[in-house]
């Protein structure tokens, strides 16, 4: 038979990157990231003109969302902690000492585990929790069945759609979040399991090797080598092989936000515009009922003693 451990002080935290209410709050946002250092004026400006192109990010107003769905789906108490924006990580952490919440599973709204996201959330919560409770941090979850089948539902539909407006087959790019170089070096997973997602969703929704390729988008700004291939070289690959138009699905987020709705809406689509190209894109899974399912087996699997 099993049980749940000490359910009335359990519960669980969400963690993701945060992002501005406003193009105005961009600046501090941004001084957030960079853990105070300033950036250039030009990256600045160019981070609040995309901003300003897709009106508001909702990455925030998504989180709490799926927030609220998980608690729903599992029947515990959820709390939200963003590393870079309100609901900043400690408010979250005081509000669980609040409640005597004695027993966290933390959760990553990053499934594929870096040092550059996953590790600096977990720094986050761990300076800020000073053992008022105890921890269970799922290191990743890139491979769960239940975001699979919910990518690969996403995936499905869109692709579907786009081939028939094409005429034919439109190849497909998964892509994630591109990491400085140097990180894989040093022994970071991220590369590894963020392919592994895309091979595992191609293989769910029954995708022959020809029909996909896998790329990195949204290197940074600053100097350094960033892991590649970009979505741009891929595009450029795919137009030389023939084809008239190309199908994104990014398997590193998994709600809409500044590096889907800029990134990949405007600025992949102008690129493969301009190269004679047609682009869409995948839905997010933002409010997915299978997306909540899989956090709530994560967190149940946790809990769970016998």
């Amino acid at each position: 038979m099993t049980a749940f451990s000490n359910p009335a002080k359990a519960a669980v935290l969400l963690l993701a990157h945060g992002s501005p209410d406003s193009v105005d709050e961009v600046p501090e946002f941004l001084l957030q990231v960079t853990g105070g250092r300033p950036l250039p004026p030009q990256v600045v400006e160019e981070v609040k003109h995309r901003y300003t192109l897709i009106g508001k990010s909702p990455l925030t107003e998504l989180t709490l969302k799926q927030g609220e769905l998980l608690a729903q789906e599992f029947g515990f108490p959820v709390y939200v902690g963003m590393r870079n924006w309100k609901p900043f990580i400690p408010d979250a952490v005081h509000a669980m000492v609040s409640d005597g919440i004695g027993r966290v599973v933390v959760i990553c709204l990053a499934p594929q585990n870096s040092r550059t996201s996953v590790g600096l959330y977990r720094s986050a919560l761990v300076t800020n929790n000073s053992a008022a409770f105890s921890i269970d941090f799922v290191e990743s979850w890139h491979n769960h069945p239940l975001l699979i089948q919910a990518f690969a539902q996403k995936l499905t539909s869109g692709w579907e759609r786009a081939c028939r407006d094409l005429g034919t087959k439109a190849p497909i790019i998964f892509t994630a979040h591109s990491v400085p170089q140097r990180t894989i070096a040093e022994g970071d997973p991220y590369e590894g399991q963020a392919k592994e997602t895309a091979s595992l969703v191609a293989k769910e929704a029954l995708l022959a090797s020809e029909d996909w390729d896998f790329a990195f988008q949204s290197q940074g700004m600053s100097g350094g080598a960033w892991l590649g291939p970009t979505v741009e070289s891929t595009i450029l690959r795919l137009k030389e092989k023939g084809h008239r138009g190309v199908f994104i699905q990014p398997i590193g987020f998994l709600c809409d936000h500044v590096e889907v709705l800029y990134d990949i809406d405007i600025g992949f689509r102008q690129f493969a515009e301009k190269e004679g190209l047609r682009l869409w894109r995948a839905d997010s899974l933002n409010d997915s009922p299978l997306l909540a399912k899989a956090l709530a087996d994560i967190a149940r699997s946790r809990l769970a003693t016998t």
